[in-house]
């Protein structure tokens, strides 16, 4: 796909350019509907330019919200779209508290929002369309056929047909074996044979060969062939005999490797981004909160029942390596410390109720994550029973440890929190830290702590 690097970059551009030019017009437009004229007074202008610049900067972190290609469905690019204007007006408000814009009209803001999403969500229908008229009409710049009819050029063709709608037009499969009772065997054009008078006839961009590599004869053939008339020869290799499960490939110099985990983390600059990202958030929330909290929360503790103020624990991090675990008492001292919490647990004081409901009994994790034994972000360390346990008995449970734990993780704010009596409930959760390791981003760690806070707020069922 690397061909298509230019189109992406163009399409972002052009995009965020129109993004803008939208903005502005819906700027006037409000204006004019609050205040009855189309032109700007200095804190309105000064509103104007952060307005701009924040979605500038929302736009550089979001995947792909500038994207009118195929790649992601309709309802994943409206989602990231609405992803995008919460993670916008965010930022905007700490920046009209930061640069003292508080006299602003209300509701002009109200009214520039509504046109800004309008406008924008108006504009990502068009070229929505425009971009899939371009892709099934003639007029497609990129025609491609594929070379067998088999389950890797079926799949292959799912795929692109379903993902890839950058401008491109399926032309057909060539294959000298195909079963007639495949439901794709009126779109196969005919034999090998056929295939070269076929590309030229029909102008074909690349050729998608995905036959078993054991033809060098025809391999060298159809590649000369496709070098001598400008167009694209692509293999694609079919591993589904020897691999059951989604690969990720790379190259390590000119060498291609397959893993069997697509991780993020593994690379060295997200995993500074990370630790950086931690290190100060950690900082901020332990000189700026502790000072003032963590005495009114001790003394609560204490008043209450007989004990320490910190419950340490022993929990598995990165790899299972064990590290203590700090957290806020909430129980009564007691000798069942691997016993999870469940719903009216005698243990639990009536402050300790409050804690875990707002999650505010986690707090002394970010010294955890100071040490470095966790992250802000990331699968909860479970209790040690529990790892003896379900390691056992679900297939993906170790993989969750492959990263460092966190204090808040995609499980807990997708709604997987708390007690685990049921096994599927345990799965559930694995499923949901396995996808955050496997697609890690920053914003994805932004999301997930604005949805924490936001849990803490409004309260928790499942945290008790």
């Amino acid at each position: 796909m690397n061909k298509y690097r230019h189109y992406y970059s163009f399409n972002r551009v052009f995009l965020l350019i129109l993004d803008i030019t939208l903005i502005t017009f819906a700027f006037k437009l409000s204006n004019l509907f609050r205040y009855g004229n189309l032109e700007f007074d200095y804190q309105y202008s000064v509103f104007f330019v952060l307005f701009a610049l924040v979605w500038w900067i929302v736009s550089g972190f979001s995947n792909f919200i500038f994207r009118i290609d195929g790649l992601f469905s309709f309802d994943k690019k409206m989602a990231n779209m609405i992803n995008a204007f919460i993670l916008h007006a965010f930022l905007l408000a700490s920046c009209i508290v930061i640069f003292n814009l508080e006299q602003l009209s209300r509701l002009l803001l109200l009214y520039t929002y509504l046109s800004t999403a309008l406008l924008i969500g108006i504009s990502r229908l068009v070229m929505e369309q425009v971009s899939g008229y371009f892709t099934k009409s003639d007029m497609a710049h990129t025609r491609y056929v594929i070379v067998g009819a088999g389950s890797a050029a079926t799949a292959l063709h799912q795929t692109l047909n379903a993902n890839d709608n950058l401008g491109t037009k399926f032309m057909g499969f060539f294959d000298d074996k195909v079963d007639k009772l495949s439901p794709y065997y009126s779109q196969v054009r005919g034999g090998l044979a056929d295939l070269k008078e076929y590309c030229l006839q029909n102008s074909i961009d690349e050729i998608y060969y995905t036959l078993p590599l054991t033809d060098k004869e025809q391999v060298d053939e159809l590649a000369e062939f496709a070098e001598d008339n400008f167009v694209y020869f692509r293999i694609v290799p079919d591993f589904s005999a020897i691999v059951e499960r989604d690969m990720n490939m790379y190259f390590y110099h000119n060498v291609p490797m397959l893993s069997i985990r697509k991780e993020p983390l593994e690379i060295a600059s997200n995993r500074v981004v990370k630790r950086v990202f931690d290190i100060v958030f950690s900082l901020g929330v332990t000189l700026l909160i502790f000072p003032w909290l963590m005495p009114l929360i001790a003394l609560a503790i204490r008043i209450e029942s007989k004990g320490p103020i910190f419950f340490k624990q022993l929990r598995p991090g990165k790899k299972n390596r064990l590290f203590v675990c700090y957290k806020f008492r909430t129980m009564r001292v007691n000798n069942n410390t691997e016993l999870q919490a469940s719903k009216n647990d005698p243990r639990i004081t009536r402050i300790g109720a409050f804690l875990r409901k707002t999650s505010l009994d986690e707090l002394p994790q970010f010294f955890n994550v100071l040490f470095g034994d966790m992250s802000v972000v990331g699968p909860r360390p479970n209790l040690v029973s529990q790892l003896d346990h379900y390691s056992k008995v679900i297939s993906k449970y170790k993989s969750r440890h492959f990263v460092t734990p966190g204090i808040t993780g995609y499980a807990q704010v997708s709604g997987y929190r708390g007690e685990t009596k049921e096994l599927r409930l345990m799965e559930k959760r694995v499923e949901y830290d396995v996808q955050y390791i496997e697609n890690w981003s920053f914003m994805m760690d932004m999301k997930i702590i604005f949805l924490t806070v936001w849990n803490m707020i409004k309260g928790e069922k499942n945290a008790y």
